[in-house]
């Protein structure tokens, strides 16, 4: 059942907290948004959420809520808990169900060897990704460094939050101008096509690295739209988006001159950023899009 910002504005802290939990089981989080009321209109309670999460929350609390979700794939385990976030997670989880067994297994094999080696489930946004997909960025995340990977980890789980504020409040469900402040769209230029099934990487430019964002992959229609959730907005700088095109030529049956295509920018103010990417096994080019 849908509620609306006014009920969330004029409840009592207790009902207001037990709504939030069921998108996110972080009690910080939740405890600290509530206490953010009135929220004044969708966006503001968007960009509270975001504030809220990644300048206010720590370790702990980004573990706390990886717990109330089930492994990608078994949506049984969930435990009874969080039996609250149940329907909605295995509806997130439904294009699991479309895979072939194969893809399953090692799905489950990469799921025990992620769990083995950061001590916490695989944590991504499942709504609209297929099994194949999935399985495509947990082998790249496994890769990961432990830090790097909880950033990762923590970035995905908001933008489930994100997702289930959306079925929860009537204003968010409306609303029209829910999207990442970073997207990109990858063409394959030598068949014509959407480049399916591309890694892409967001790493921001720092004084001692790059340091890694977020992680996607490209859809059917050579898109990735949510390497951000909605309410993140990158802070002013240089940024580096990474393309893992030798895999994609591979998987397509052919040889990339270029492993990676990588692609620097700069941000500037809080629009819209939109990186197209137009490829071929020898050659490359980008623009910025709209």
């Amino acid at each position: 059942m849908m509620t609306t910002l006014n009920e969330l504005n004029t409840q009592s802290e207790e009902q207001v907290t037990e709504a939030l939990n069921k998108c996110c089981v972080s009690v910080k989080w939740a405890k600290l948004l509530a206490d953010q009321r009135p929220y004044t209109s969708s966006s503001d309670l968007i960009a509270k959420a975001a504030s809220i999460w990644y300048s206010k929350c720590g370790k702990e609390d980004y573990l706390e809520a990886f717990k109330g979700h089930p492994k990608i794939g078994d949506v049984e385990s969930l435990k009874q808990k969080f039996a609250h976030t149940k329907e909605w997670a295995g509806k997130e989880q439904a294009k699991v169900d479309d895979a072939d067994m194969d893809t399953l297994l090692a799905l489950k094999k990469a799921n025990s060897e992620y769990e083995s080696k950061f001590g916490y489930i695989f944590i991504v946004s499942a709504s609209g990704k297929s099994a194949e997909e999935m399985l495509a960025i947990i082998q790249k995340r496994l890769l990961n460094l432990p830090e790097e990977e909880l950033r990762i980890a923590m970035n995905e789980q908001h933008k489930i939050t994100v997702i289930r504020l959306i079925k929860l409040i009537e204003e968010v469900a409306l609303e029209k101008n829910l999207k990442s402040h970073i997207t990109t769209h990858a063409l394959d230029t030598a068949k014509g096509i959407p480049a399916v099934g591309l890694l892409v990487s967001l790493k921001e430019i720092t004084d001692s690295g790059k340091k890694l964002v977020s992680t996607g992959v490209t859809n059917s229609d050579g898109r990735v739209s949510d390497l951000l959730p909605p309410g993140r907005n990158l802070k002013i700088g240089e940024y580096e988006m990474v393309f893992e095109t030798a895999s994609y030529q591979k998987n397509n049956g052919l040889k990339s001159f270029y492993p990676q295509v990588q692609i620097t920018f700069s941000i500037t103010d809080k629009g819209h950023y939109h990186i197209p990417l137009l490829i071929s096994p020898y050659g490359f080019s980008t623009y910025k899009g709209s």
